[in-house]
């Protein structure tokens, strides 16, 4: 059996909600921030807005509801990809519960990802259905997770004919 590889990863969050005060008292600041990386631009950051965040910008938990989005979505076209099933369209629609603890804490206590995809052919569809499981077994951020992640696909085939696999 091959070694097991490891990727690291670095991020940078920048807190910018300082409003000359600092945090002298829970109101006299934003919540505002930027995550950034080596690479793609800064994410706008902020908390939720139930948490005095800013509604415009993202917020952790939509961060790991996307993360958890994006990773499926990679690992399933992966799949497919491997397997002959040609998807031309992906679309997403994911729900996730945090529930807060009397302690001012919270978790997250489960997540439901909604891909809608379409296919080339209808002798696809039901590949396509079944691939979501290879693709939540493969995914890094769904195996890394605490919580249950479910998958509630739609696949449709799409209209005006089949279009062949690339060789290769």
């Amino acid at each position: 059996m091959p070694s097991a590889r490891q990727h690291t990863y670095e991020t940078e969050v920048v807190w910018t909600g300082n409003l000359g005060t600092g945090t002298d008292s829970y109101r006299s600041y934003r919540r505002t921030h930027e995550v950034g990386a080596d690479g793609p631009a800064p994410i706008a950051g902020s908390s939720d807005p139930h948490f005095r965040g800013d509604a415009d910008r993202w917020n952790p938990e939509q961060l790991l509801l996307a993360a958890l989005s994006q990773c499926h979505m990679l690992s399933y076209l992966h799949a497919c990809a491997v397997n002959g099933v040609v998807v031309t369209a992906y679309t997403d629609r994911a729900a996730g519960t945090m529930t807060e603890t009397g302690d001012g804490g919270g978790r997250f206590t489960g997540v439901v990802l909604r891909p809608r995809v379409e296919v080339a052919e209808p002798s696809m569809a039901e590949k396509a259905v079944a691939l979501h499981e290879d693709a939540h077994r493969l995914c890094f951020i769904a195996s890394s997770v605490n919580f249950p992640v479910g998958h509630e696909p739609e696949v449709t085939v799409r209209p005006g004919g089949p279009v062949r696999p690339a060789e290769g």
